[in-house]
């Protein structure tokens, strides 16, 4: 969701009134994907990297995340209307608390809505994602390791020499890193779109986009609109076969 300061600037709005206009076509896109039958959608609405920007600035959009969280668990919102699980993921330990208990609110309120899923990144880059999962997939491993040895089921995988080799080459599969990823709730995503026609993904969705279309429409975040979401529709279509053919091989 990229712009929402340059729409201000362009618009000589104040500050801060982007970012609340952007929620609007935020709502938007969610209300076509819903209507469209996308059942998974996943927003980069702060990134950590963000935290290094004024204190007033990240103070002013601690407040307007609290203040939607807190809409998200009203009845008639659109999570509801449309039966949402919202899941937040990221670092939410960086979050002010009042910003992640209202996060675990709004995940609590909203468990047992089934007809899709919409993941809310904040405190998120992808580098802290990925190195937030091997670190927890080591202490996995090292913690059955340790159990194994001692209830002397382990034969030996710890010494004190350190790791057989053959067996430490065989520890840690993908399959114990992608379960600790922040979004292990959601399958890969088949299209990301980055507005403000910039072209690279910021640190978003890195382990997961390889085989995933980048639709870079050169309108800000808060003018996006239906014809950007059917263009990004339709061109996913043109060359689906193609994706999917690159994801079966890789």
């Amino acid at each position: 969701m990229d712009g929402n300061r340059r729409f201000t600037k362009k618009c000589k709005l104040m500050e801060g009134a982007g970012h609340k206009i952007g929620f609007s076509a935020l709502m938007s896109m969610l209300k076509y994907c819903y209507e469209f039958g996308v059942r998974y959608v996943t927003v980069y609405a702060f990134s950590i990297e963000n935290f290094k920007r004024s204190p007033e600035e990240v103070q002013s959009l601690m407040d307007l995340m609290l203040e939607k969280i807190e809409e998200i668990l009203k009845e008639q919102s659109i999570v509801n209307r449309y039966g949402v699980r919202v899941i937040f993921s990221g670092n939410l330990k960086l979050l002010s608390e009042p910003v992640r208990l209202a996060a675990e609110r709004a995940m609590l309120a909203t468990a047992k809505n089934s007809k899709a899923v919409l993941s809310i990144c904040v405190a998120y880059t992808s580098t802290n994602e990925i190195m937030h999962a091997v670190q927890e997939s080591c202490e996995e491993k090292w913690d059955e390791i340790t159990l194994l040895n001692s209830s002397g089921a382990g034969y030996g995988l710890i010494s004190l020499g350190g790791y057989e080799q053959d067996v430490m080459d065989h520890l840690i599969k993908l399959t114990d890193i992608e379960k600790h990823m922040y979004m292990a709730a959601a399958p890969d995503p088949d299209i990301i779109v980055r507005t403000s026609g910039e072209t690279r993904l910021s640190n978003f969705l890195l382990w997961q986009s390889a085989n995933c279309y980048l639709y870079s429409p050169s309108v800000l975040w808060p003018e996006i609109g239906f014809r950007q979401f059917l263009w990004a529709i339709l061109n996913f279509q043109r060359i689906h076969f193609y994706l999917d053919k690159q994801r079966k091989q890789s």
